[in-house]
């Protein structure tokens, strides 16, 4: 429907143009209506009214009568709108090519363009129609109408598409052909505040648009069909690798039912074999769009594969960018007699070169790499995202250190030597990551440009497993010597301490050598404290495990850890919730984050901030991580960072290392770390130290989850009670081959009434036991002994005294007691080294109770 000229001659006239008010009529016939009241006035009562008076009013009307003129004339003064009616607003609405209408929200007319009256009924007996009026006998668009309605009552905008056979009057182009019309209403600016607010209806004959969008619609639909059905597979993936079309051909060959395929749902990776999809996300370094003839396998959805040739299109955009790709697959399964021999060895020989476990790629002359197999951008960290590999120099790919060696290769390669020693190379991608190169030459033919082949094995894991020996070796030969030192001195400490004990027994605080005696015994629980750490970092110490939610007892120990940093260091606290529980040795884990953050402290003597994390790692997450040794499990994550000094990759190897320190001499002892070591391994957790020099550290602690089972409550410790009365009458035997322990022992338990029996190796105590016929109350062993330990020496006695009551002392942890104990529920245990008053509490504990029955 065509708009109208606008010239003088032929403009569209509106068919319905009602004034907004007559309220500037009323206005003056009132005004009007006084003048002549005032005349009547003056006519009637002119004799009572003063001359003066009568002169001033009519030189007020007069005054008022010569301004309307000039009001006039200035245009500030109108008598009506018709001068004004083809104004520029009016004009661009009597010319629109669709039907405009203006009513109030109640329905009522107030203006009508004429190309309403284009549509059938839009006039009714020469008096236009409303909107919904227009259309009342169309059923197909009631709700449309109700809808709109709605909105022009509440003056809102809303428009509406509406398909009706036949069109309205129901004859237009046949009755079954279907027309559109759009069909759509708006609030428009209130005039004036005394007006009832206006809506603007519009009507719109859209029927040739939509039936182009149709018709388009219709073609590519048949475009579809065509590609679904060719004989052959097609599909486009984006620069994510993720499949965005697939045609129902190469749907069927894979096992997809294309009606339930949606994009971004398959991947490269789920139906290309092996590495394979990084063939296909390469393209161009120069943008240039080609097609590449790639013989692989695809994956069906079942799991088997099948080969196929890809005739393959991957464009870089100007940014570097890979572009979506449109590949064209044929199957390969089938050839014709003569060509099914060579079709054969092509699939073979596309399966050997992309399903082999290492890496392969031609170099020309100069290096660059000019084609690769599908292992090789997974060896080397590249992915289809990033810049194109083709013809980038080999030796970018690798560490500095070896490229020169790489290029002395080539040059031998090129000159068709026959013997190359193999390169060991890192990989630039970051990491450990580190392969050999072989490199040999390659037969020279006419037109390619390929002259040197490089296979690269991954070494990386061999590498890690190699570093994780070797560091587990030196812990191990560290720990079983810090271990053995630790057992030995608290022999020595056991007797210093006692005896201490011994001579403080007979020197009260009022005696001259009663302080040396306390300095002495000071010095010796000093040197126990330096053990206990060794035997911390050789997982040789003894743990009480409890079920831990590690959250609070972090927040439980802020306040001592801001008195131990000052206030020059900030520390900050923060918890993902909820955190999985542990479980692990309280006293222990505190003190593994007390040594953590003392290191912190020191770390920043100008000040700065540690922030201590808890959070959850799933075994998904934690299969990621590259930390050697680390199994992919259910952790919480426990961590620990500063923003102080950092520490170079030499010291890092080396803070684990038992009284290795960075500190003065004098202000560490340099086994804080290695005790943190010892407890987080013995728990069954991980430590990892990340460091930037400049930048701070972060040790991050990784702990097993603990699933509570059913009932499960925490262990609670609890205090043994106090025991007043430690003398006694039993017969006890000491075996101790350390004869300063065994006299210490042995006289502090004859001072308080025992009778004591001594023997310095198992074959000595069984000797004493004949003589004794047997009968003793209780037996004290060391563990490890020359000829004959402890456990063993426990089970040649069970055989003659099953309900003997046995402690075993020992400097080893308690857990590496009862591994060799069999009926360790009989047996109490006294660590190294111990005091008098500890050993008679003890024995007088062991004695007092109720004989168990031997299991």
């Amino acid at each position: 429907m065509a708009p109208l000229p606008l010239d003088e001659d032929n403009y569209p006239t509106p068919l319905l143009d009602r004034p907004r008010g007559t309220s500037g009529i009323w206005r003056v016939v009132a005004l009007a209506g006084f003048f002549i009241l005032v005349a009547v006035l003056v006519s009637f009562f002119g004799d009572l009214i003063p001359a003066d008076l009568v002169i001033v009013f009519l030189g007020l009307l007069a005054v008022v009568g010569v301004f309307s003129l000039f009001g006039v004339a200035a245009g500030l003064v109108r008598f009506g709108a018709g001068e004004d009616g083809n104004s520029l607003p009016r004009a661009i609405v009597d010319s629109l090519p669709s039907g405009a209408l203006v009513t109030d929200r109640d329905g009522k007319i107030s203006y009508v363009n004429a190309q309403y009256g284009e549509f059938p009924g839009g006039i009714t007996d020469g008096v236009p129609v409303s909107v919904p009026r227009l259309f009342a006998g169309q059923p197909e668009a009631a709700e449309a109408i109700y809808r709109l309605a709605r909105a022009a009552r509440d003056g809102r905008p809303a428009s509406e598409d509406v398909r009706i056979v036949g069109g309205l009057g129901g004859s237009l182009g046949g009755s079954s052909k279907p027309f559109w019309y759009r069909i759509g209403v708006r609030a428009l600016p209130e005039l004036d505040s005394k007006g009832k607010p206006l809506v603007l209806w519009s009507v719109e004959d859209i029927t040739r648009d939509r039936e182009r969008q149709d018709n388009a619609f219709l073609e590519l639909q048949r475009a579809i069909d065509y590609l679904d059905h060719a004989p052959a597979g097609f599909f486009s993936a984006d620069a994510e690798g993720r499949i965005q079309y697939l045609n129902s051909t190469l749907a069927d060959w894979l096992g997809y039912d294309l009606a339930e395929f949606e994009a971004d749902a398959i991947r490269l990776d789920d139906i290309v074999r092996g590495d394979g999809a990084s063939l296909l996300m390469r393209g161009r370094s120069d943008g240039e769009i080609r097609t590449e003839i790639i013989d692989i396998d695809l994956v069906r959805r079942n799991g088997t594969s099948f080969p196929v040739r890809l005739m393959h299109r991957a464009a870089r955009l100007a940014d570097g960018e890979l572009g979506e790709t449109r590949t064209l697959v044929l199957d390969r399964r089938h050839g014709a007699d003569k060509e099914e021999a060579l079709r054969a060895s092509e699939v073979r020989f596309s399966r050997f070169f992309n399903d082999t476990p290492f890496a392969i790629a031609t170099l020309d002359s100069t290096g660059r790499i000019i084609r690769t197999n599908a292992p090789f951008s997974r060896i080397f960290g590249w992915s289809g995202g990033e810049q194109s590999i083709d013809m980038q120099p080999m030796e970018e790919l690798i560490s500095e250190g070896s490229r020169e060696a790489l290029a002395r290769a080539i040059v031998a390669a090129v000159n068709e030597k026959s013997e190359i020693e193999p390169i060991d190379a890192g990989l630039v991608r970051g990491g450990d990551h580190a392969v050999r190169l072989y490199v040999s030459g390659s037969e020279e033919v006419a037109g390619s440009p390929e002259r040197v082949n490089v296979y690269a094995l991954d070494m990386t894991e061999q590498r890690k497993l190699e570093a994780q020996f070797a560091q587990g070796q030196k812990m191990q030969a560290v720990g079983q010597l810090a271990g053995g030192v630790a057992h030995d001195f608290n022999n020595v400490l056991t007797a210093i301490i006692g005896f201490a004990d011994l001579l403080l027994l007979k020197h009260k605080p009022g005696d001259p050598s009663f302080a040396d005696l306390m300095s002495i015994k000071n010095s010796a629980n000093r040197a126990a404290g330096l053990t206990r750490q060794l035997l911390a970092f050789s997982r040789r110490q003894t743990l009480r495990p409890q079920v831990l939610e590690i959250p609070g007892h972090i927040d439980d120990l802020t306040v001592l850890l801001k008195r131990l940093i000052g206030e020059q260091i900030t520390l900050g606290v923060e918890h993902d919730s909820p955190v999985w529980p542990v479980k692990a040795d309280l006293v222990q884990l505190e003190q593994v984050v007390v040594n953590l953050v003392v290191n912190a402290r020191d770390a920043m003597p100008n000040g700065g901030t540690i922030t201590l994390r808890t959070r959850n790692v799933t075994e998904a997450e934690s299969s990621g991580f590259s930390y050697t040794g680390m199994p992919a499990a259910d952790y919480v994550l426990i961590e620990v960072e500063d923003t102080g000094t950092g520490m170079p990759p030499e010291i890092l190897e080396k803070i684990f290392e038992p009284f290795f320190s960075t500190k003065e001499l004098g202000k560490g002892t340099g086994l804080g770390l290695s005790t943190v070591y010892g407890i987080i391994k013995q728990t069954g957790g991980f430590i990892y130290p990340v460091s930037v020099v400049g930048k701070g550290t972060t040790f991050r602690i990784f702990l097993p989850r603990h699933i509570p089972v059913e009932n499960e409550a925490p262990v609670k410790q609890v205090a043994a009670a106090a025991v007043k009365d430690l003398t006694g009458h039993e017969r006890i035997l000491i075996v101790e081959d350390e004869d300063s322990v065994r006299a210490f022992s042995a006289r502090a338990l004859r001072a308080t009434g025992y009778e004591v029996f001594e023997a310095d190796s198992g074959d000595e105590a069984l000797d004493v036991l004949d003589e004794l016929e047997y009968r003793i109350d209780l037996m004290i062993s060391d563990v490890v002994m020359p000829e004959m330990d402890g456990p063993t020496l426990l089970t040649k006695v069970r055989e003659r005294m099953p309900t003997l009551k046995v402690i075993f002392v020992s400097g080893y942890a308690e857990e590496s007691v009862r591994q060799d104990i069999a009926d360790n529920q009989s047996v109490e245990f006294l660590p190294k080294p111990y005091s008098l008053d500890q050993i008679n509490s003890k024995v007088k504990d062991v004695l007092g109770k109720v004989g168990k029955d031997v299991q």
